[in-house]
């Protein structure tokens, strides 16, 4: 299945307009609407949802004094 994302504004009357769709005229294609910026509908609960997980040196060996668990 070939996806397609489009950001659109919901006008006046609750109608969306797509322009520029790359499929052809009369192909049958499925329509999902979700809400965009979910981030601001969690009330700042979760500001790190979305956010790349970045691991410095992940094989390096951890010496045993510096774990938690040790103390």
């Amino acid at each position: 299945m070939e996806a397609f994302r489009a950001e659109a504004t919901v006008d006046a009357k609750g109608e969306l307009n797509l322009r520029g769709l790359p499929f052809s005229p009369g192909e049958a294609v499925e329509v999902i609407v979700l809400r965009q910026n979910r981030r601001d509908h969690d009330g700042g609960r979760l500001p790190l949802r979305g956010e790349p997980i970045v691991y410095i040196d992940p094989t390096e060996p951890i010496a045993e004094g510096d774990w938690d668990a040790t103390r």
